[in-house]
């Protein structure tokens, strides 16, 4: 592996190339249109316009993608998070034309992306699972019938959904067949694959997540877990790691199930293990995500592993340097996606022109970020102007340095989510960690504005 071609944008290009640069290793970027003047841009060896500003007609193009490989001489991918980095369509294709996909084969892509095939994955390997149907179920009156059994309220997912998408909830059985008909809809035109599969819905769970890792040689290893229930619409908004409310009996119990399910799937890469942790602390696999996470970025400061420069070290068919045994936590580390939303307004998109842009430093504070003064933010994607992570001894400590880093973010010309941020760090449940995967919504619809307590 000589020269990566960054199938992304944002912040995540610009972490991938930055790894690559640090192993002597040459970076191609790709651009849509509207990412002409993007930071992953200037900062790669090379860079390729492959197609207008939607998606779908540049970085979801897989025939554009292939000839800027071509075009460049690149000899590898990295996908990065979103977009195609979970398509094994795309990691087939592309080892099929001699470029190296940077992440896990296509057959355990496919195997862990279909939700119900993972869940049965788990369930070999006796790892709690949420109950539910029996794989796929396309018949309305079938699928009643089960629900009934289940038990209400349910979720009805759809097998290729993911990113809190393709999921609708049922609270009784008239309301479970008109979801049942817009579930299956909404998962062809989203998905382009109307399959969907039942599960109980865990009532007021924590979203608890668990980072592995494994080479081509059979070396696994899980890298502690991210707490990530402060969420709206499913979009994680916080996380944090270690979660306030494992155990460390707990948290090895999850890791070590994690680290199970991605060696029976024959997994290597890095990759997340999601579950879902309900009032009486029993855990419930999930699903898997077969990539690496916006919130990676903690887990790098917890363990002080580089997840990026693993994946590229994985990838040339090296071993893992380090075992089980080596893993230690240190700290407490929190990320607060500061997005260009207003959270005064139901945290509607407010993309635009960044007409300053300041971003926090000093000791125990990193961003991540492709933004810079005079940028304008494209509403054709998603809406991170930013990560900030800070890491202390204690939760209480990284809240303190959270709050400073907050204030010293200066952002003028588009909305964010810095008021939102610091209105949780002084709310009293938030600091109690006694809070559940809805709090956010619940707040939103009791007319909650998330100003800044301080103005």
């Amino acid at each position: 592996m000589q020269k990566v071609l960054i199938a992304n944008r944002g912040e995540i290009a610009v972490r991938i190339i930055r790894a690559c640069h640090d192993m002597g290793l040459q970076t191609v970027a790709i651009y849509s249109q509207a990412d002409a003047e993007a930071l992953h841009v200037l900062h790669a060896d090379e860079a390729i316009c492959i197609g207008e500003a939607p998606s779908q007609k540049s970085y979801l193009k897989i025939a554009n993608i292939l000839s800027a490989c071509e075009i460049t001489g690149a000899d590898a991918v990295h996908p990065g998070y979103g977009f195609l980095s979970e398509n094994a369509s795309f990691a087939s294709i592309c080892e099929s034309c001699g470029v190296s996909f940077i992440g896990p084969s296509p057959a355990s892509i496919s195997l862990l992306g279909d939700k119900s095939k993972a869940k049965a994955t788990a369930k070999s390997v006796k790892c709690p699972v949420i109950p539910g149907s029996e794989g796929v179920i396309d018949d309305v009156q079938e699928a009643l019938k089960e629900a009934k059994r289940l038990g209400f309220p349910i979720f009805i997912k759809a097998t290729a959904g993911g990113g809190g998408k393709g999921i609708r909830i049922a609270q009784n059985a008239d309301e479970f067949v008109r979801q049942f008909a817009a579930a299956r809809t909404e998962a062809e035109v989203s998905f382009n694959n109307p399959d969907v599969y039942l599960e109980k819905m865990i009532v007021n769970p924590r979203h608890i997540e668990v980072q592995v890792i494994g080479d081509k040689h059979g070396n696994y290893a899980y890298l502690g877990e991210r707490d990530c229930t402060i969420q709206r619409r499913r979009q994680k908004l916080i996380e944090e790691a270690p979660s306030p409310i494992l155990t460390p009996a707990l948290r090895k119990k999850v890791g070590e199930f994690a680290v199970a399910i991605v060696k029976a799937a024959g997994y290597h890469s890095v990759g997340t293990v999601e579950f879902l942790l309900d009032d009486q602390k029993n855990f419930y696999f999930m699903e898997v995500n077969t990539r690496i996470q916006v919130e990676h970025t903690i887990t790098e400061e917890l363990t002080g592993i580089d997840l990026v420069k693993e994946q590229l070290r994985i990838a040339m068919g090296e071993k893992l340097k380090f075992k089980q045994k080596d893993v230690s936590f240190k700290g407490h580390i929190m990320q607060f996606r500061i997005n260009a939303e207003n959270p005064h307004s139901n945290f509607a998109p407010s993309p635009g022109l960044l007409e300053y842009y300041i971003p926090p430093g000093g000791p125990h504070v990193r961003v991540d970020s492709a933004c810079y003064a005079g940028y304008r933010i494209p509403p054709n994607y998603d809406s991170m102007i930013a990560k900030l992570i800070v890491k202390g001894e204690t939760r209480e400590e990284a809240i303190a340095i959270a709050k400073r880093a907050l204030r010293e973010f200066h952002i003028g010309g588009v909305h964010s989510t810095i008021p939102f941020h610091l209105f949780m760090l002084k709310d009293s449940r938030f600091l109690e960690h006694n809070y559940q995967i809805t709090y956010i919504d619940n707040l939103i619809a009791e007319g909650c504005q998330f100003k800044d307590p301080q103005n």
